[in-house]
């Protein structure tokens, strides 16, 4: 019986393992994948970290932040007094059309209309959050 079990308890421990690591896996190829797209898309632009040199303002925490609110960065009044917080979804239709989702922006881009890439660079954008931005979003 103990041979029995053996297997049966490898199936069950590796029924449960293999989805919780491949799910793990996915979400790293995301990110990376969401860095790579960063860096063709949006780098010319921004910078992730306050320490690089950028046209608009940084990336890094923009999940939860309110729009139009880093420090020191001449934003549009448009986008200023928007009350928009940068949520997933408010961040997916800034990068399919800005102009549309903010009429009044300063920011001039092309707009990022396919779904994947669009999830791949929200995967990188959530990576690089470190602080808990919710207080803001509610």
């Amino acid at each position: 019986m103990t041979r029995f079990l053996t297997p049966a308890l490898i199936a069950i421990v590796g029924a449960t393992t293999i989805p919780a690591l491949a799910n793990e896996t996915f979400e790293a190829v995301k990110i990376e994948a969401g860095e790579a797209l960063f860096e063709a898309e949006c780098r010319r632009c921004h910078s992730t970290t306050p320490s690089d040199a950028s046209y608009g303002p940084p990336l890094e925490n923009i999940l939860g932040r309110a729009a139009g609110s880093y420090p020191d960065y001449d934003y549009s009044i448009a986008l200023e007094a928007s009350g928009i917080v940068w949520t997933p979804a408010a961040l997916r239709a800034w990068m399919e059309d800005n102009d549309g989702f903010m009429p009044g922006t300063k920011m001039r881009h092309v707009g990022i209309e396919d779904r994947t890439v669009q999830d791949f660079i929200l995967a990188y954008l959530v990576s690089i959050t470190t602080r808990d931005g919710s207080a803001i979003s509610e």
